[in-house]
């Protein structure tokens, strides 16, 4: 397997557990695949957060994904650059979001998140 393909299969093992951790809002895990310095842009809220601040509000979080579901495919995968289609199935409404991650030695270096529509029929 070519050092190319083998980065990103490691980067769609992260992603992977990334989402794992969000759904069912672990501190723990969230922060390890974080890195010390990552920058976190929500696009559509005009939100930008450290580790710590996102670290913060993962108690809100823990309440908005009760009984969600999160569904996630990556769209592509270049350069230590991830992009993902995420459906935020949430018990009310559901929304689709492209997500992009930056990730550089095992960890997440930068995350942008950006809603495609308010909801998952496109997913």
């Amino acid at each position: 397997m070519s050092t190319v393909a083998r980065a990103s299969a490691d980067d769609g093992a992260i992603i992977d557990r990334w989402y794992s951790a969000l759904l069912a809002a672990d501190r723990t895990e969230l922060s390890e695949l974080l890195a010390d310095g990552v920058r976190m842009k929500l696009n559509d809220i005009g939100v930008g957060q450290t580790k710590q601040d996102f670290i913060a509000s993962i108690d809100e979080w823990q309440g908005a994904v009760a009984g969600a579901a999160i569904r996630h495919r990556i769209e592509k995968s270049e350069n230590g650059e991830t992009t993902v289609l995420a459906c935020y199935d949430f018990p009310g409404n559901d929304m689709l979001m492209r997500e992009t991650f930056a990730i550089a030695g095992g960890r997440i270096v930068a995350s942008t998140q950006t809603a495609v529509a308010q909801d998952c029929s496109a997913y």
